[in-house]
């Protein structure tokens, strides 16, 4: 019967069914007032990020998950297939890095709506507050996930309903009641102020956030394997679920900037910043309901942290169980959690926090420089993705693959092509201060950015370089892709790990046998 349930399975993924699993990448609330910064572009950046880097990113990683052989492995299987173990080791490394930046830059949004809930502007504005603020947060929650994750969907769930959906609702909502109303807003909107001055760099570089808000992807493209007609469903859910994201951001982000003067807007508090000005401008007594809408979306973004703590550390123990770290690294507590790789992100995270708070003053430097050097470590991991395509569609062409992007080589190539130069392009501009920074801003942002993208490059194959190429891996556990009917779908696809870590019986029984034959 259980062999039965599990065919069943193996191929009941419909359209509609991927979509839902995917469908929290497209709430990215907390990227809202960035985007505002970019004005009436955000649309152009929207959609140039949208069809010329997420659906190569989509379409490439499909067609690489369902290669026979490598459909367990995720991203570390298919860089290490095509380019060799070294390079697949520093993809799941910038994978896995990138989020101890990313759990700054949501704690910064925490601390910005809870500083507005208690009336304690220091909470987002004072480095030393903010830095406190953020270990509290950060090591509460990954100290709550050391017991397992049983309850964590349901904090998610919970978390992601009511505090980002229902919020993301509201505002919209007062967005458009404002805007139908005729009321003045903050933002140029004409075909003028759509196309960006590409002569002008410092005004693209906000560009990385929304490619920031499409990364991921390739962790749920390896459900492709699961749907029922993934030649025809996959690429119309990618499509539809640019649509949606281009969508959802754009009302999002003119929501902000139509209310809130960029010179005002403070990039960790602005969602609340808006809710103040739409809320005020329709009632004069609304700051308890404003409290109450940014309580709640503090509250959701914990839900969204505490979810984030165990998911990506899983693809670091792949590397632990296949001998390239250390032994300590392969261990789990009896909740499968692997607590030595938790601890060391938490140190990480730390690091970050400290970096980034002090070294950017706890503002918008630290924010921007937070979400810039996140965007870089994980364009590095798909820089090498994309070259690892090229070696596949070139030298592995014969590989069997139950999926394959239509149109042949010449569309193969120019897809992956448009992805890369997207990747590289967006990687260089990042290293450009935004236009919002000005004086002693940009030499901070600059220097924090290049310093610690350097060390971040180096990490990962100075770790290989040393490791003990002799020790084997271990099976005391064995790591397991996640099924589609198995994930957290409130969680976004970025955050969520890729494997199951779970006690391998037999193995264990092994052990025992084998140490009983040894003592008689």
């Amino acid at each position: 019967m259980d062999k039965n349930l599990k065919q069943s399975n193996a191929k009941s993924l419909s359209l509609f069914g991927f979509f839902a699993i995917t469908a929290s990448m497209v709430m990215t609330v907390y990227e809202y007032p960035t985007f505002a910064t970019s004005g009436f572009h955000l649309v152009f950046f929207l959609l140039l990020g949208g069809f010329l880097w997420f659906l190569p990113v989509a379409l490439c990683a499909a067609e690489m998950a369902t290669v026979e052989g490598w459909q367990e492995g995720g991203i570390f299987a298919w860089v290490g297939n095509t380019l060799g173990e070294r390079f697949g080791f520093a993809a799941i490394f910038f994978q896995w890095f990138q989020i101890t930046v990313g759990f700054v830059t949501m704690i910064y949004f925490i601390l910005g709506a809870l500083s507005y809930v208690f009336d304690f502007p220091a909470l987002n504005t004072n480095p030393a507050v903010k830095f406190v603020g953020v270990l509290i947060i950060f090591w509460v929650l990954t100290f709550s996930q050391l017991g397992g994750t049983k309850n964590t969907a349901k904090i998610a769930k919970l978390g992601f309903i009511v505090g980002i959906v229902i919020p993301a609702i509201i505002l919209f909502a007062l967005v458009i009641i404002y805007v139908v109303q005729g009321n003045p807003i903050d933002v140029e909107i004409s075909t003028k102020a759509f196309i960006p001055d590409f002569t002008k760099i410092n005004t693209l570089v906000v560009f990385v956030s929304f490619i920031l808000a499409y990364m991921g992807v390739e962790a749920s493209a390896s459900h492709v394997n699961e749907m029922t007609n993934p030649k025809r469903d996959y690429p119309i859910a990618m499509i539809i679920l640019i649509v949606v994201a281009i969508i959802l951001n754009t009302v999002g982000g003119l929501g902000v900037a139509s209310v809130i003067p960029q010179s005002q807007l403070n990039l960790s508090a602005g969602v609340v910043q808006t809710f103040e000005a739409l809320v005020g401008h329709f009632t004069s007594n609304g700051t308890w309901i404003v409290k109450i809408i940014a309580l709640m979306i503090a509250l959701g973004v914990i839900g969204e942290v505490s979810a984030w703590v165990v998911g990506p550390s899983r693809g670091m123990y792949t590397a632990a169980q296949n001998g390239i770290l250390p032994k300590v690294f392969r261990k789990v507590n009896k909740h499968n959690v692997p607590v030595p790789l938790i601890m060391v992100q938490g140190v990480v995270v730390t690091i970050w926090a400290a970096v980034l708070t002090f070294g950017g003053g706890g503002n918008n430097v630290s924010f921007l420089t937070a979400i810039s050097l996140t965007v870089v470590i994980y364009l590095v991991g798909y820089i090498l993705f994309f070259i690892g395509y090229f070696v596949l569609i070139y030298k592995k062409k014969n590989l069997n693959r139950a999926y394959q992007i239509p149109g042949g080589i010449v569309v193969k190539t120019i897809i992956a092509a448009a992805g890369l130069i997207m990747s590289i392009l967006s990687l260089i501009i990042s290293f450009v201060p935004p236009s919002s920074l000005t004086g002693k801003s940009t030499t901070e942002y600059e220097v924090i950015l290049v310093i610690s993208f350097i060390i971040a490059i180096i990490i990962p194959f100075a770790i290989y370089a040393l490791h003990d190429k002799s020790q084997n891996g271990s099976n005391n556990h064995k790591v397991s892709r996640i099924k589609h009917h198995e994930i957290n779908s409130f969680v976004h696809p970025i955050a969520r790990g890729e494997h199951h870590i779970n006690s391998n019986e037999e193995d264990v029984m092994d052990q025992t046998d084998s140490m009983k034959n040894n003592k008689e």
